[in-house]
């Protein structure tokens, strides 16, 4: 993919990433946008996103993304959109600005995905990221350190700080190359993955103590409810790193968390070792993401909800039993 041909006769060009973005999500977008803004400094270059994390204001441009449902874009078609680290169906309020564009982008990592959404695909299921895959598409002498940050920033948090198995030799690679441009990624591995406010502590341990075994130990699970969140005054922000600390239970294959956006509606996290690929189990309620990382949204009880996801877990321990 050639985003310097793509982009050449565009004067406004708009970038996406999925609802509640992680840091691949937002790396990939404000690593994109520098890219382009240096490569074309006369040509509008716009982030369109939900409201993500403070732990990414760190990346620049953090400041300049456009809050969906707080800014309205022009109503002139964009003349290329991107979509990151999704297809076009997890945008959210994006989509149409997506839909509207004259030239579609599709750059995404996860196996569910497909072929691609845009009119000019670049779906990699085996690269650790969504930034990972921006990377390889910026020229070497192109490279500085505002954005290597943005990028570095997103491989660590799609990797668990290159400890998941989507970690490849290219990864660590691409990850030495943005280390090169002089970023202080001790720091930002610090202050983005591991550094937790006090409520943020305070919900993670409330997730912890009620978490439960189930499956003969195979499986852990925990929910937050919406009354809960309130009472700790947090939001959907707040959650991330909940389900991967919960993963590290001995002895577990998969762990589930899920916190309440809605009455009765769920947003659901899976983890798993090798042997659940929860992206199956996601993609049967119209989720999605990675062999061991993967999410959806479904609505119910919470019993409701694990009994309906276990019985796709069990199938697959099952079957790597038998």
């Amino acid at each position: 993919m050639n985003l310097k041909e793509i982009c050449k006769d565009a004067e406004r060009i708009g970038i996406s990433g999925h609802i509640r973005p992680d840091g691949d999500c937002v790396g990939s977008c404000l690593g994109l946008s520098l890219y382009l803004k240096k490569l074309f400094p006369k040509k509008e270059v716009k982030v369109f996103l939900e409201e993500a994390a403070d732990i990414f204001s760190c990346i620049k441009g953090f400041d300049e993304i456009g809050i969906l449902g707080q800014e309205t874009p022009a109503e002139a078609p964009f003349d290329v959109y991107f979509a990151l680290d999704g297809n076009k169906g997890r945008l959210g309020a994006a989509e149409k600005l997506f839909e509207d564009a004259k030239i579609t982008v599709n750059i995404d990592h996860h196996v569910s995905n497909g072929p691609g959404c845009g009119d000019h695909n670049y779906v990699d299921p085996d690269a650790s990221s969504t930034c990972e895959l921006v990377y390889e598409l910026v020229e070497e002498d192109m490279l500085d350190a505002d954005i290597a940050t943005a990028l570095y920033i997103g491989i660590a948090h799609d990797t668990g700080v290159f400890r998941y198995s989507c970690t490849a030799p290219k990864t660590l690679q691409a990850a030495a190359k943005l280390i090169s441009t002089g970023i202080d990624f001790p720091r930002l591995i610090e202050e983005t993955f591991y550094e937790k406010t006090y409520v943020q502590n305070q919900i993670m341990g409330r997730a912890l103590l009620e978490s439960m075994l189930i499956m003969d130990g195979r499986c852990v699970v925990s929910y937050i409810d919406k009354k809960t969140m309130d009472f700790y005054q947090v939001t959907s922000k707040d959650m991330e790193g909940i389900v991967s600390q919960i993963k590290l239970t001995k002895g577990t294959d998969c762990a589930v968390f899920m916190y309440e956006i809605r009455t009765l509606e769920y947003k659901v996290s899976l983890r798993s070792s090798e042997k659940v690929d929860v992206a199956k189990v996601a993609q049967m309620f119209g989720g999605g993401g990675h062999a061991r990382a993967a999410g959806c949204t479904m609505n119910g009880t919470f019993h409701d909800v694990i009994n309906n996801l276990t019985v796709h877990i069990e199938e697959q321990l099952e079957g790597e039993s038998a």
